[in-house]
């Protein structure tokens, strides 16, 4: 057997006998089938045992059939994957919008685990564990001083440390803390518990009437924190509000949907899907909707994808608000979970969904996997759509009208209303990025006394307003870099962000990147018009 065509006949099999069982599973009535898919798993087991006691070398068959069905999936579209057993927690954890451990932020600070924040409602707080603490053994295991960096410099021990501090609900684990504030060493017993992952990022009042949520992903906690989210802010006197989307890769379609509800009238269609079978399944509004006489300004850009572009889809469609950005990702297949009994997984698209009118929002995309359906990126760059209305491709048959008689586009994406095009004046190199992140996690943790002092209000306004800071970071990369002007105001900035952000957590960073921030200022700008 020639070993280079070897995955390519495992995949066949794996072909026809797992996902002709995920077909026909369940239909008892029909014989042949039945009967096909035993004949399919009986070759399976045919060929690994054949492997397994003659082929030539040494070969771990379980590698091999996890990249058999890789390769399978990569035959049909950019969606459908396979999830190993060892990432299968994660993206679960994810998905899910919780985990259980000691609930810590953390990051390798040159040979330590370094605690940046510990998670709110984790059971870090519980027991007293701060910000800044190193942690340097977890029971019996050490973790300081592993040296496991890669060709970049990176320390991929950093991976590891979750095997370490996760574990079962209700286990104990044991933590020798060393805390630089007191130059002190000390031991303390943690309780695993659940700890949530936050989706809403950031929720504020922009100004008296304009408030502000942005979600990171729709997750099932999602529409909780949002909920509480929205009341807060209506509590505060909201009648106007921003739901930023940006970077959002999407999530639950039924999460979406229940926010999606808050701003629609009792039955109006929010989304509809079509499996292969032509079944058209529809979901409409309820009459619980809170924000439903509210304006409403939602914010996509060309990462905003999949759950995210059904929000939008829907809103737009229905006339509700107004979408300001650029062209989102293009993703409107839908995907079903099988787990395949060993701990891995499979995600299969086994439907497309469509906007109100009709719109499918998938992209075009070749069934090759992923291999060329990742340059629409770069070829958005390349036609220059991220800076231009007119750059964005539209196609005339897939023309469709909303009840309002606005004009939208299918095809791939949603296409704003308003577009903004993105801002190449802060764009920084890698370093810069890099290099800031340690320099302000360093500064916060050598001067954590005399910053204890500061809210975020006051952080905002008059943090650093001598540029102080700002030269002491200039001084460290002088022989590195010498920065243009324009490019000291986005360090100025990003420097400042990066400060709040170990400080006060993501609210700190996007509070203060958004002071310049174009889509809001959009807002700001549509707002004073209708004033």
């Amino acid at each position: 057997m020639n070993k280079n065509n070897l995955p390519i006949y495992f995949s066949i099999a794996v072909v026809l006998g797992i996902l002709i069982g995920v077909f026909f599973g369940g239909n008892s009535s029909n014989l042949l089938a039945f009967t096909e898919t035993q004949k399919q798993e009986q070759k399976i087991k045919k060929l690994i045992n054949f492997i397994e006691q003659d082929y030539v070398d040494d070969v771990n068959t379980e590698e091999l059939l996890d990249g058999a069905i890789t390769q399978m999936l990569g035959k049909l579209d950019p969606h459908s994957v396979y999830i190993p057993r060892e990432n299968l927690q994660a993206v679960t954890e994810n998905m899910q919008g919780n985990f259980v451990g000691i609930g810590v932020q953390f990051r390798m600070i040159k040979d330590s685990i370094t605690v940046v924040q510990p998670i709110k409602g984790g059971p870090s707080i519980k027991v007293g564990i701060k910000a800044g603490d190193r942690i340097l053994m977890a029971d019996n295991d050490t973790l300081y001083n592993k040296n496991m960096f890669n060709k970049f410099g990176v320390n991929m021990f950093t991976n590891k440390v979750p095997a370490y501090l996760k574990g079962e609900p209700g286990t104990k684990v044991t933590l020798q803390i060393y805390r630089k504030s007191t130059d002190s060493l000390f031991k303390v017993d943690v309780t695993r518990g659940k700890v949530n992952i936050k989706s809403v990022d950031l929720a504020y009042m922009i100004n008296d009437s304009v408030g502000y949520i942005k979600l990171d992903r729709f997750a099932r906690n999602t529409y909780r924190e949002f909920k509480t989210a929205l009341g807060d802010l209506i509590d505060h006197g909201m009648t106007d509000l921003v739901l930023d989307l940006r970077g959002n890769g999407g999530g639950f379609i039924d999460i979406a949907n229940r926010i999606i509800d808050e701003f629609l009238e009792n039955k109006k269609l929010m989304v509809f899907t079509k499996n292969n079978k032509n079944f058209v399944e529809e979901y409409f509004a309820t009459s619980i909707g809170s924000f439903e006489k509210g304006g409403l300004y939602v914010l996509i850009d060309e990462n905003s994808a999949s759950a995210s572009e059904i929000v939008a889809g829907a809103l737009q469609d229905n006339d509700k608000g107004t979408i300001i950005g650029r062209r989102s990702f293009g993703k409107g297949l839908v995907q079903v979970e099988m787990d395949l009994g060993d701990g891995s997984a499979v995600r299969l698209t086994t439907a497309r969904y469509y906007t109100p009118t009709g719109r499918s929002i998938q992209k075009p995309y070749d069934k090759n996997g992923d291999k060329d359906y990742r340059k629409d990126y770069q070829e958005r760059i390349a036609n220059g759509e991220l800076l231009n209305r007119d750059s964005i491709k539209v196609v005339d048959s897939l023309q469709y009208k909303t009840p309002k008689g606005k004009i939208v586009y299918g095809g791939g994406g949603i296409i704003p209303d308003v577009f903004v095009a993105v801002d190449t004046t802060s764009y920084m190199s890698s370093f810069y990025f890099n290099s800031i992140n340690n320099f302000a996690f360093d500064y916060v943790d050598n001067n954590r006394k005399k910053l204890a002092k500061w809210n975020i209000a006051d952080f905002v306004n008059n943090f650093d307003t001598d540029e102080t800071v700002l030269d002491s970071y200039l001084s460290i990369i002088k022989d590195r870099e010498n920065p243009s002007f324009k490019t000291k105001e986005s360090l100025k900035k990003y420097l400042k962000a990066s400060i709040a952000n170990v400080l006060f957590g993501d609210v700190g960073f996007y509070r203060i990147m958004h002071q310049d921030d174009k889509m809001l200022q959009k807002v700001l700008e549509l707002e004073s018009k209708v004033e």
